[in-house]
């Protein structure tokens, strides 16, 4: 891949990120912007496959760390779904800005958790996204922290987020947490797999408890329907017990037209990235070539 080091500012702290271009010609090239997912950083070698093959393809792709998180700047312990959208937002604008960049051509590609969830939070919330990617997606975060919990833990959880509010109305302070074992639960699988190994390390320990609560306020599901009549596809993996399989169907029904619902059966949701990715990889990539378009050659569909 030909990668460059960037930077931009997100409400006024630097952001950095990785600019992966084709091999071959000068562009301006069809953009794809992607934020990580959960506790991702940009350099994860999961995301190479994907970038490799877009690469391939023609396009331009933009990964960066959102604020607070690897090389950007920012508070660490804010982890905050409305935060990482203008995070987002702001990297479609700097993509606008470069020459080699085609700006009416930006698309969004977002994996794992609330990595799939933003990718339809941008695409519904900034209409120069006019195609998007989700690959198994969080669609409301409340249900999605109380299934990782049985009943009992969860009114527990319920009832420590509501202490914490008060403590920050009274002393101005948040509890801080592990987002990994104390905001999600982590799965039997999680804590075995090593898909994610080489960035592990280095995401943030301590968030502030309160980021709990915008979680719970996250729903991408309900905005599925203001991307249309862009193009979204979503990836889901059935039987999925870290991103329920119900929660992709869920932002998938609720979007309009044009739309596709990919489903790995017979595997896990952290196999799944090395068992169907030779599969899935090109069915991203005729998606983003169908709709948003890469070198001189048009496609579209109804």
């Amino acid at each position: 891949m030909n990668e460059q080091k960037v930077s931009f500012f997100s409400e006024g702290e630097r952001v950095a990120g990785l600019l992966r271009l084709p091999e071959t010609g000068d562009g301006p090239f069809a953009a794809i912007v992607q934020g990580p997912g959960w506790l991702g950083l940009k350099d994860a070698k999961l995301y190479h496959r994907y970038h490799e093959a877009l690469n391939a393809a023609g396009f331009a792709v933009l990964i960066f760390d959102y604020r607070g998180f690897g090389d950007s700047e920012g508070d660490s312990r804010l982890l905050l779904p409305s935060r990482q959208l203008e995070d987002l937002i702001n990297a479609v604008t700097y993509l606008t800005s470069r020459d080699d960049v085609d700006e009416n051509a930006i698309g969004t590609f977002g994996s794992g958790g609330t990595g799939g969830g933003n990718a339809v939070m941008l695409a519904a919330y900034d209409r120069r996204v006019l195609c998007a990617v989700a690959q198994v997606p969080v669609a409301d975060g409340e249900d999605w922290l109380h299934r990782m919990r049985r009943e009992y833990e969860w009114y527990e959880f319920l009832e420590r987020l509501e202490h914490d509010r008060r403590s920050r109305v009274l002393t101005g302070k948040s509890e801080e947490v592990h987002p990994r074992t104390e905001i999600m639960i982590p799965t039997p699988e999680r804590a075995a797999t090593a898909v994610k190994k080489d960035v592990d390390g280095r995401v943030p320990t301590s968030v502030f408890l309160a980021s709990a609560e915008a979680i719970l306020a996250y729903k991408p599901v309900d905005v599925a329907a203001a991307i249309s009549p862009r193009a979204l596809m979503v990836i889901a993996v059935e039987n999925d017990a870290v991103t329920p399989t119900d929660h992709a169907v869920a932002i998938y029904e609720a979007a309009g037209s044009p739309k596709k619902l990919i489903l790995q059966k017979q595997t896990s949701h952290y196999a799944a990235y090395e068992k169907y990715g030779d599969t899935v990889t090109p069915e991203i990539v005729e998606w983003f070539t169908a709709h948003l378009g890469a070198g001189p050659i048009e496609r579209r569909e109804e």
